[in-house]
């Protein structure tokens, strides 16, 4: 049982994480190697693939347009690839489940195509933002039509020629900078993304390893359009957003050693790990090596006292998915966390800064939302109860790793969606030491 299709976990209180794992494959690169794979001409081998259900909307979607795709399986997955010219009129529209990331690099991808296509997703997906990522679209000469509120579903009509346009991003997304640099790649002359913060550089460590050059300064990203890309062999690291649940498990409880094998060590990816630091988290780097352009390195995280810290804002967009997590292990330290500049979270698969501030008001500890942050005073742990995940995965996890220091039992509802992100999440978390159980 991998948590897909179970409705509640139920964690039984206390216990330590020992020994070693690794975690899924990183989500954010595994979409990437699908959706490049699946434009670019030749054979692309993938290994480390997450199976999750996010990504495996993305390999559907390729399907659907006719590239050739043998597996997943153990997550080797082979993309025979014909380039943006052999993508087929799909028979539909394409199914993305709950999967932002699907549907926002995707309208970019195929903003350039000769065909038109529609990306659709489940209730929670269509009620996201899309208009970020459309309207610069529509800067570049993309024709998208969204439902009335700017959501899903994305009409994309094809035929249409794109320019290039020079960018600012009023708020760090990598999201809206790969979308618009995967226009890029079908569009006249140069398209360049300026951030006002640095954000995760998949996209540009892999458009470069298929082989289209990416110019970069600064904060600045540029790629030339016409380049073919051409089917290279990615080695997916594991991820770090998975092994955040580890990461603050085995800090919070007592006797923890746990070693977190292969995790990708991304520059812009690493805040969850800097902020555990700063609040006085011992976990070590190890191993550092270079994978297919991505370094990656194994963690050693053991238990330590944490204390309480101001978020600092640029580490906010390098650890955006991680603050579920990190709201959990603040609840624990010594006195006040407050994070600022984090708006972001509200518009995630759940309200996040909401959805856990009544986590940790269920389960005893005290926690204030703000615009776009968050208050929480540190105790000396929580005292158990029932929460519902409101279909978010990353809350559901959060809230299992906080029965770790939890006088009662912490039942949780809604996280079949763990599926999309962490699928064997229940069983790697109980080979650990936690005490969960999918019901």
């Amino acid at each position: 049982m991998s948590g897909h299709g179970h409705s509640r976990f139920h964690v039984a209180p206390g216990g330590a994480l020992t020994g070693e794992l690794r975690v899924p494959g990183d989500k954010s690169i595994s979409h990437r190697a699908v959706m490049l794979g699946g434009v670019a001409e030749g054979d692309t081998r993938i290994t480390g693939l997450l199976e999750g259900e996010d990504v495996l909307a993305t390999v559907a979607a390729f399907r659907a347009l006719g590239v050739r795709i043998s597996g997943p399986e153990g997550g080797a997955l082979l993309i025979s690839g014909g380039g943006f010219d052999g993508l087929q009129p799909p028979p539909g529209p394409l199914d993305l489940g709950n999967s932002g990331t699907s549907m926002r690099l995707l309208a970019g991808l195929f903003s350039g195509v000769a065909f038109d296509t529609e990306l659709a997703g489940d209730a929670s997906l269509s009620r996201r933002p899309m208009r970020r990522v459309t309207e610069p679209l529509a800067a570049m000469g993309a024709s998208i039509e969204t439902g009335a509120e700017g959501t899903a579903p994305l009409r994309i009509h094809g035929g249409v020629r794109l320019h290039g346009i020079d960018y600012q991003l009023p708020v760090p997304s990598a999201q809206v900078k790969s979308a618009l640099l995967l226009a890029g790649l079908r569009a006249k002359g140069q398209t360049c993304v300026t951030e006002p913060a640095p954000t995760r550089d998949h996209t540009e460590r892999m458009l470069a390893a298929f082989g289209c050059p990416v110019e970069r300064r600064g904060n600045r990203v540029c790629v030339t359009g016409g380049v073919q890309l051409r089917g290279c062999g990615v080695d997916i690291p594991a991820d770090i957003s998975s092994a955040a649940f580890f990461l603050v498990g085995a800090t919070l409880a007592e006797g923890s050693d746990l070693l977190l094998r292969h995790v990708g060590w991304n520059p812009t990816r690493t805040g969850v790990v800097e902020i555990l630091r700063l609040m006085g988290a011992d976990i070590e780097a190890l191993n550092g090596r270079d994978v297919g352009g991505e370094p990656v390195v194994d963690l050693r995280v053991r238990s330590a006292p944490l204390r309480g810290i101001d978020i600092p804002e640029a580490l906010v967009p390098l650890a955006i998915d991680e603050f579920p997590a990190l709201f959990i292990a603040a609840a624990c330290a010594r006195g006040e966390t407050r994070l600022t500049g984090a708006a972001e979270l509200r518009v995630k698969e759940s309200d996040r800064i909401a959805v856990m501030a009544d986590v940790l008001e269920v389960l005893g500890a005290e926690a204030e939302p703000r615009a776009d942050g968050i208050r929480i005073v540190g105790g000396d742990g929580f005292v158990g109860g029932r929460v519902s995940s409101h279909g978010d995965h990353r809350v559901a996890m959060s809230a299992a790793v906080a029965a770790l220091r939890a006088r009662d039992a912490i039942v949780i509802d809604d996280c079949g969606p763990v599926a999309t992100s962490f699928p064997g999440f229940v069983e790697m978390a109980a080979e650990a030491g936690l005490r969960v159980k999918a019901q």
